[in-house]
Formats: structure tokens, sequence, C-alpha cells
């Protein structure tokens, strides 16, 4: 079945964790530099909206048979546009995370079964059926919400969502790996998802090529 139906509704649930933890964050939060180096919690936020709106953007597109870039202008239009928004006062960024939030759950609702089949195109350059997206957006919440450092780490994530994605994150990073990573024993699943997608570090755990 083409329907990315247990996806979407995982995308959905991811959002309204997301929206509950940041809803009371004041504009001093939203300064605070963020787990990710360079990005103030303002960034991630920021960037997490515009990543909606990319979403959205692509679904309308398969939906008249076409295929845009994942950002208008590539990776520099992008980064710009995060480092504009995330300036902004805290209830303005939370607001526009929510509002794009509903409209990627709400732009799921109106595809078409054949519709799923639809291509897109990544920022990489990379395309990809439209079924694929809810997966990535799935993925892209519950990694951010992790970086935004207000109190969710990784030990917060689902078993449902390390059983997805360790699996296919070890392959895709499999090759990136050093020699010497290939012999790590971690505490738990999560733990090793983390460190896959760079964010558990110490001297037990070597560093990893970018994720991505």
């Amino acid at each position: 079945m083409l329907v990315p139906e247990n996806d979407i509704a995982r995308v959905a649930d991811a959002h309204e964790r997301l929206l509950g933890a940041i809803a009371g964050l004041t504009d001093a939060d939203v300064r605070q530099v963020s787990l990710l180096p360079t990005w103030s919690v303002g960034h991630v936020l920021t960037h997490l909206a515009r990543n909606a709106d990319s979403h959205v953007r692509r679904v309308r597109a398969a939906g008249r048979g076409e295929v845009v870039d994942q950002y208008p202008g590539g990776n520099a239009a992008r980064d710009a546009e995060i480092e504009i928004g995330s300036g902004r006062p805290a209830a303005q960024i939370i607001e526009d995370v929510r509002q794009t939030a509903l409209a990627v759950d709400e732009a799921w609702k109106h595809v078409t079964h054949g519709g799923w089949l639809g291509r897109t195109r990544d920022a990489s350059g990379l395309e990809r059926p439209l079924f694929e997206l809810p997966s990535r957006r799935w993925q892209e919440v519950e990694v951010h919400l992790v970086d935004l450092g207000i109190g969710v780490t990784h030990r917060d994530w689902s078993d449902d969502f390390v059983l997805q994605w360790l699996p296919r994150t070890r392959e895709h990073m499999w090759e990136k790996s050093p020699p010497q990573t290939r012999g790590l024993t971690f505490d738990s699943p999560a733990d090793e998802l983390a460190w896959f997608y760079g964010r558990l570090q110490g001297d037990d755990y070597p560093a990893l090529p970018p994720w991505g």
C-alpha cells in the first residue's frame, strides 16, 4: 500500500510533542545556544518551519505533476531565511512552527492514492517518491526536538522511532564509518542511533563524518 498512513500518524504525534515542548519558550529562551554548533534555539525552530514549508511545496508540485526544488534558491537561500527568521520574538517563531506543522498535516490529507507516486526532489538533488516524505519529516522533527536542548533527549525517542530508523541509518552511515568504529557497543539502541546522527559524543565514541 503506497499511502504512508503510519508515517503520517507518526508525524502528527511528533508535531504535537514538539509544539507542547516549545509552548512556553520566551524571547530569552529562543536566543539560547542550541545543541547544534552556531545555531540558537530560534535557528533550529525556524529551520523546522522552513522544512515544513518544503514538504507542502513538494506535495503541491507533485499534485501538478511537477518536480520542484526543496528550497527555492538552494541551501544558500534556505540558510539566509533561517538566519533572518531566528531573530524574531519567541511568540512569532512558535506560531510559525505551529502553522507550518499544521499545513504539512493538512497537505498530506489531500494527496490522492496514486498521487503518492509523484516525484519530489531533496535539497541534495536526489529525487524520491512522495510517499517517502512523511518518514523523513518524522525523522527531522524527532532529531531537531533533541537539538533544541530544552529537556528532550535522544533517550526520549520512542522504541518505534529507533526501530524504524536505526537499521537504515546504520546502513547509510556504514561506508562512512572508520574501521575502528565497527566494534563499538552501546548502552541502548537509542544511543547508537544518536551516535550515527552525531548527537552522542565522548571519548568512547569517535566522531563520524556529518550525517545527511
